[in-house]
C-alpha cells in the first residue's frame, strides 16, 4: 500500500479540524465581548488570530470564516460581506508582503519585537479604513473619527495579540 495515500485523508481531516477550531474560537471570543467587538469603537480580541495566517495559509480561511460567522450573528449582512472580504484580502496581502521579514527582530531597549508581526500589524490596522467607510455609509458615523477609533483598537489588539501568538508559536507548531 502507498503510505502517502493513507496519510493524506488524515492530514486533510486534521487541517479541516484546525480551521474549524480557529474559526470557532474566533466566533466564541468575539461574541463573548460583543459590546466591544462591533461598531465604531472595537477591541475585537479575536483579531489576534490574524497572526496565524503568517504560520500557515489555512488560517486565512479559518479567520475569514470566523469573521463571517461572528458578523452574521452579531452584526449586519453588509458587515458579513464587507468584513469577511476585508479580512480575506488583507490576510493574504499581509502574508505575502511580510514573508521576507520572517525571523527578523527589532530591538527597542529591553524589548525585542518580531518585525514580521509589526509590519503585518500596520498593514492590517490600516485596512480598517474599509470598516470605517462601511460604518460611515451604514450609520453615518464620522469617517475620520471612526477610522481613528477602529484603527487604534485594532493596533492595540494586534500588538498584544501578536505577542501572545508568538509565545504560543514557541510552544505549539502552528505551521502544521
Amino acid at each position: 500500500m502507498n503510505t502517502q495515500t493513507n496519510t493524506r485523508p488524515l492530514s486533510s481531516t486534521l487541517g479541516l479540524v484546525r480551521v474549524a477550531i480557529v474559526a470557532a474560537l474566533y466566533v466564541a471570543i468575539t461574541l463573548a465581548i460583543a459590546p466591544f467587538a462591533f461598531g465604531p469603537i472595537q477591541l475585537r480580541i479575536s483579531e489576534m488570530f490574524n497572526f496565524l495566517a503568517l504560520y500557515n495559509k489555512r488560517y486565512i480561511w479559518a479567520v475569514t470564516i470566523g469573521v463571517a460567522i461572528a458578523n452574521f450573528i452579531g452584526s449586519t449582512p453588509v458587515d458579513v460581506v464587507v468584513g469577511s472580504l476585508q479580512t480575506l484580502i488583507f490576510l493574504f496581502l499581509g502574508r505575502i508582503l511580510t514573508k521576507k521579514l520572517a525571523g527578523r527582530r527589532v530591538n527597542l531597549g529591553k524589548l525585542s519585537l518580531n518585525l514580521q508581526f509589526l509590519v503585518f500589524n500596520v498593514i492590517f490596522t490600516l485596512s480598517m479604513i474599509v470598516i470605517a467607510v462601511m460604518l460611515y455609509f451604514m450609520y453615518q458615523a464620522p469617517l475620520f473619527i471612526t477610522f481613528l477609533t477602529v484603527t487604534l483598537g485594532e493596533f492595540i489588539v494586534l500588538f498584544f495579540g501578536g505577542i501572545v501568538v508568538e509565545e504560543l508559536g514557541k510552544r505549539v507548531d502552528l505551521h502544521r
